[in-house]
């Protein structure tokens, strides 16, 4: 770990004193850790206390005095590090680096999470990925270039593995590049919502979707990814040949021409949010004005003036409403049932250009910043999200850690609502918090206070020319309807029809919306082929999913590392242990949170099977995805 090329310390004193007079106190602790070997900054008086919810906790809960001392410190000990100090303690032992995090978030760190805490330390990032023995002619496709795509290209990229990326559209960036609508962004904070090997330099703390969409831009061109995507080059349907061990894959270029492509490893990287998903409601199609999905937005639409209806309250309505409530006429919302809402005083906020130089600056204080994010967005809450069989209010809460929270952001609804008193039934679940995706508050309740705003519970029935009609005979009159209904994202991989080694299709083997894959990334009959971001892996309890599919390309990774220098031409998941894997899964699932009956939610099938959400801390999967036991597929070798 080495310090900044540039030494010019007293000309960067007062910056640094700047932005370490508003910088986050715990991350700080842990950077004077580093910089000077002092354990002392681990005690009191020093320790922070625990923040209520998942704010950055600024102050660490400490006096001003012990506060500013630590600043103080930090300022000296940061230009000593630039004027070519080095670090007193570069890599902590794993059991330091769990104290660490522990007294930086002021409760107790399990020793398991350490190898997260690792991989996003400075000390990571100069690993350097070996070259593996690549015969010629062996290539991976990769399908789609999105966030997967590009982290599963820039892995081959750095172990000399030739691929290519397909792209249907013509500009890469997935999600991010399609979802227009007002207000689209981030519920995660961006510093814990990017690539471990890519960090950037952010201009909100949970970006919108236009730098997000230029962050993935960045990276393509960091990583001089764009000569190997083809744009405009649509999958229709991949086979597998056990002769030869290879996929053919079909696509449709953008002229209207076909082309069947040659690959040894296919990976899969399209994502679950696509298709939309329209509701099943009489006469959506009747409605005369501007109708749309969220993700289809128009861009010549005005909504000035405009009676405009939302069919939806999920995590797109909450992001459009709030930004069109005071350019509409009026603006009814129409909600099949309400949310869990937490607040975060930093969601949509500037961050201030001093920060930015610091984070830009100091590798260590990014690091320990994102490290923090990561455990309060992630794996600390897990343990709540276990059913107590003995909790005695089962019907609204799952343990005595979940009631709390349940108070928690009752109270908080209650406060953004005001005088509002009335709209309380209508937006405090009863179900568990949790038990959905939880969402974060964009100013939804104040917007419900708008005298413009409506919201409506009752069930719609039918739509009309310029109308929508509810159970109760009320019709709602509207110019613009916009469906706010989100994804069909219980049908994986339904961009394309992949068929195996015995001829069934991957949705025929799926049951249509029951998909299953070991380490969600691996199905029988299936070789030599990969999906990211599949079945039961979404971190529902929190987290970054980026880091999910870097878990997942690591082992992924480690097959290929094992077949090329092994001499194997095809690798395919066991029966056995994928229907260990997943039995466990399912087991896992019944004592949790997202199969409580009270409550709907895109996470289960219709047959109450959780399918999107993984029942797994980001440790575990950490450690289950280390590296890749051969003993789990059979294999075979190379045909020559």
């Amino acid at each position: 770990m080495h310090n900044q090329t540039n030494t010019n310390g007293h000309g960067e004193a007062p910056r640094f004193a700047e932005a370490i007079s508003t910088a986050n106190i715990p991350t700080l602790l842990m950077v004077l850790v580093q910089l000077t070997g002092d354990l002392c900054w681990l005690e009191e008086p020093y320790r922070p206390l625990r923040a209520r919810g998942m704010n950055d906790n600024d102050t660490g809960g400490l006096p001003e005095p012990i506060q500013a001392e630590v600043r103080k410190a930090a300022v000296e000990a940061i230009l000593a590090w630039r004027a070519g100090r080095p670090v007193a303690m570069p890599e902590p032992s794993a059991e330091l680096r769990c104290k660490m995090l522990s007294r930086a978030v002021a409760e107790e760190v399990p020793a398991e999470y350490d190898p997260i805490i690792a991989a996003d330390l400075p000390l990571a990032q100069h690993e350097v990925t070996e070259k593996l023995p690549v015969p010629d002619g062996f290539e991976v496709l990769i399908i789609g270039a999105g966030v997967s795509g590009l982290c599963a290209a820039i892995n081959l990229q750095r172990a000399g593995i030739p691929f290519t990326i397909l792209e249907k559209s013509t500009r890469l960036g997935g999600i991010w590049r399609d979802n227009r609508y007002p207000g689209a962004g981030v519920d995660t904070p961006n510093h814990l919502y990017s690539y471990t090997f890519a960090p950037y330099d952010w201009s909100m703390y949970f970006a919108l979707r236009d730098e997000l969409h230029a962050y993935l831009e960045h990276v393509a061109e960091k990583f001089n990814l764009r000569p190997h995507i083809r744009f405009e080059t649509e999958v229709k349907s991949a086979d597998y040949d056990k002769e030869t061990q290879r996929w053919n894959v079909a696509v449709r270029h953008g002229d209207g021409s076909h082309e069947t492509l040659k690959t040894n490893i296919l990976i899969s990287a399209v994502g679950i949010f696509n298709p939309i998903k329209l509701p099943d409601i009489k006469g959506l199609e009747r409605f005369a004005g501007p109708c749309f999905h969220t993700a289809e937005w128009p861009a010549d639409v005005d909504l000035t003036g405009k009676r405009v209806a939302i069919i939806g309250n999920g995590a797109s309505a909450m992001q459009v409403g709030p930004e069109i409530q005071h350019i509409v006429k009026s603006l009814t919302i129409f909600q099949r049932s309400p949310h869990w809402v937490a607040p975060n005083e930093q969601f949509r906020k500037p961050i201030p250009d001093a920060m930015r130089f610091l984070l830009r600056e100091v590798p260590l204080y990014r690091a320990w910043y994102r490290i923090r994010l990561g455990w309060t967005f992630g794996d600390r809450i897990h343990s709540t999200l276990q059913k107590d069989p003995n909790w005695p209010y089962a019907d609204r809460s799952l343990n005595k850690a979940n009631d709390t929270h349940r108070g928690y952001f009752t109270h908080y609804i209650v406060s953004e609502l005001g005088d509002k008193t009335e709209l309380l039934d209508q937006v405090v679940p009863t179900y568990p918090p949790f038990g959905k995706r939880m969402l974060m508050d964009n100013g939804w309740y104040r917007m419900l206070r708008n005298e413009r705003v409506q919201l409506v519970s009752d069930p719609i029935v039918e739509i009309g020319p310029d109308r929508v009609i509810t159970k109760d005979g009320t019709a709602y009159e509207a110019d613009v309807l916009i469906v706010a209904t989100g994804f069909d994202v219980l049908r994986f991989l339904t961009a394309f029809e992949a068929r195996g080694r015995s001829g069934r299709s991957l949705r025929e083997v799926w049951n249509d919306d029951d998909a299953k894959a070991y380490l969600g990334l691996a199905v029988p009959d299936f070789p030599n082929f990969f999906c990211l971001y599949g079945p039961n892996l979404q971190p529902g309890h929190g987290g970054s999913l980026i880091f999910v599919v870097e878990m997942q390309m690591r082992y992924i990774m480690d097959v290929l590392k094992k077949m090329l220098t092994q001499d194997l031409g095809a690798v395919e998941c066991r029966q056995d242990v994928h229907d260990a894997y997943n039995e466990r899964i399912d087991q896992a699932h019944a004592n949790m949170v997202w199969t409580h009956p009270g409550m709907e939610t895109y996470y289960r099938n219709a047959h109450g099977r959780i399918v999107v959400n993984s029942p797994y801390r980001n440790a575990t999967f950490y450690e289950m995805t280390r590296a890749a036991d051969l003993g789990d597929f059979m294999v075979e070798p190379r045909q020559s």
